[in-house]
């Protein structure tokens, strides 16, 4: 199963940071569309973030057996930073919930 949690700065609504570990399990590895689904969705969003807002999260991955993310929101962000920036990872967020929801049994998200 993949776990996707998110930690929100309750006040402001803002997402700081998210954390992705775990297989999906659907189908073998390079068939698992579930997988594809969580890893272009999250690496995208942090590669996005980078392109359009020129911000680097302070990232760290399991490059060598994969099933592992997390990414962190640096401090110190214009207004205009900040607001492309939680813009993206809400879409992150929703997008994740959407693959949860069609496939229960292989995502599931979490909230803190």
């Amino acid at each position: 199963m993949i776990n996707a949690k998110f930690i929100n700065h309750s006040k402001e609504d803002q997402i700081l940071s998210f954390e992705i570990t775990g297989h999906a399990g659907y189908a073998e590895a390079g068939e698992d569309i579930v997988c594809a689904a969580v890893s272009v969705l999250a690496i995208e969003t942090v590669n996005s973030i980078d392109k359009m807002v020129s911000h680097q999260m302070t990232v760290k991955e399991a490059d060598d057996e994969g099933g592992y993310l997390f990414a962190q929101v640096k401090p110190n962000l214009s207004a205009e930073q900040a607001q492309v920036t939680q813009i993206l990872l809400k879409h992150l967020y929703f997008s994740l919930e959407d693959v949860a929801n069609t496939y229960p049994n292989y995502v599931k998200i979490e909230t803190i």
